[in-house]
């Protein structure tokens, strides 16, 4: 039904009892049978006679009212002010610092301090000193020879103010000390006696190292090459061998153990900073970092009068024979190459003319090149030497022994190698101090 319908009904409804109401003259049951009128109204259409209910269906399909609960005041967007505040946090404790000497300050690492324990697990990672260009040294003697050489310091860990009075002060003060427990530097040290000192310092650069002056001053035309050196021990003591024999450079070639772990440094004993070392080469530009007219030499180990005319394999690091060294014919040298090698054949290594390592073949300058007791002496090695006219030394021993260790035999070289050139050079001497026939 219309709306105006319901409205119209609804007003003569009312008008009919007014009405009749009046012309009855009951006021009291007018007013009655006004209200009853007005609640029948008011009533629900299927309950006054509606057999269809249509009004209530039409509420039921009205859309539901959603029913909100009240929030609790945790679950209420809350204000800055009514949010929890944390505690106050205690300031954090000020460094402790102490002065090991007038304008030497150093810090004193708080209980708990991890920084040694990082900084020497990362610095024994060769990936982390090829990409962060950092190396950690230990001890006085190695620690003072790299300042002394210009090495740049950034951390020096220490557990007593005396060890510092035993570096140079001026170089130290480039860098951050921290005092730290002796027990802390026990822990992370490789020495069985540790001595509580340990450095982190940027790697050395050959270019810009100020060697030593004594070393300068001896320093023979004299070249080492290492091939394929993987022992750790055995390229430390090279190195060494080579500082004391007083080479000009060392040539570091792909494949052989970085010069910076931490073993190496240790068996060196210092020759790190009293030699230049070039790493990391292909055999490529081994001859770019060569002096013109250079000639190369290579300590071998193949026996010259093995039977049936063939050369014996090699056993180790160049410079051991297990014959006598009467034999001085040229030879095929088959050392045994590295496996990055293997893909050359025999066709590719040159002749090259064998003799024993005392007779005279230290010619200023002259480069010698060591082989690794695993794999020997690389092919490119080999035909270095050919190109440059060079010889394969060879070191006699008693028949059935074994080739001799690799720093063994660049130490025998090596010394062999400055005798003959100081020999060379004395003469050398000794015919311009002799008088001029008038």
């Amino acid at each position: 039904m219309a709306a105006g319908a319901v409205t119209s009904r609804c007003d003569s409804d009312v008008t009919r009892r007014r009405r009749y109401a009046m012309t009855s003259g009951g006021g009291t049951a007018a007013m009655a049978a006004l209200g009853r009128a007005w609640r029948a109204l008011l009533r629900p259409r299927g309950a006054r006679g509606d057999p269809g209910g249509r009004r209530g269906v039409r509420a039921l399909r009205r859309s539901p009212v959603r029913v909100l609960r009240p929030q609790s005041p945790r679950e209420r967007p809350q204000s800055p002010a009514e949010r929890p505040q944390p505690p106050p946090q205690p300031p954090p404790p000020a460094v402790e610092r102490g002065a090991a000497a007038p304008g030497l300050w150093y810090e004193k690492a708080a209980p708990g301090d991890r920084r040694l324990g990082k900084v020497v697990t990362i610095a024994k990672s060769k990936k982390f000193r090829d990409n962060h260009g950092k190396v950690l040294l230990e001890g006085h003697r190695l620690i003072k020879d790299a300042l002394e050489a210009g090495a740049v310091p950034q951390t020096l860990f220490f557990s007593t103010v005396g060890h510092l009075k035993l570096l140079p002060e001026a170089e130290i003060k480039r860098a951050s000390l921290v005092k730290v427990k002796f027990e802390d530097i026990k822990t992370w040290s490789d020495l069985v006696t540790p001595q509580g000192l340990l450095g982190i310092f940027s790697k050395p650069d050959p270019a810009k190292m100020s060697y030593p002056a004594a070393q300068l001053a001896n320093s023979l035309p004299l070249l080492l090459i290492c091939d394929n050196i993987r022992d750790p021990g055995n390229l430390g003591t090279i190195l060494r061998s080579a500082a004391g024999a007083g080479c000009e450079k060392v040539l570091l070639t792909k494949g052989c153990v970085d010069p910076w772990e931490p073993k190496v440094l240790r068996a060196g004993m210092g020759a790190h900073f009293r030699v230049p070392i070039i790493t990391n080469l292909d055999w490529e530009s081994v001859p770019t970092n060569l002096p013109a007219g250079i000639q190369v030499c290579v300590a071998d180990n193949n026996d010259p009068d093995a039977a049936a005319g063939t050369a014996s394999l090699p056993r180790g690091a160049g410079g051991a024979n297990s014959a006598p060294a009467s034999t001085k014919a040229p030879v095929k040298s088959s050392s045994k190459a590295a496996p990055e090698h293997e893909d050359e054949g025999a066709a590719g290594i040159p002749e090259l003319g064998a003799q024993d390592y005392y007779e005279d073949w230290a010619r200023a300058p002259v480069a010698v090149v060591i082989g690794g007791e695993t794999h020997g002496l690389s092919p490119a090695a080999l035909r270095l030497a050919a190109s440059t006219g060079g010889k394969r030394l060879v070191i006699p021993v008693v028949p059935g022994v074994d080739s001799l260790n690799s720093a063994i035999a660049a130490g025998i070289v090596l010394f062999e190698g400055k005798r003959q050139l100081l020999w060379r050079h004395k003469q050398e001497d000794d015919r311009q101090k002799l008088p001029v026939p008038g």
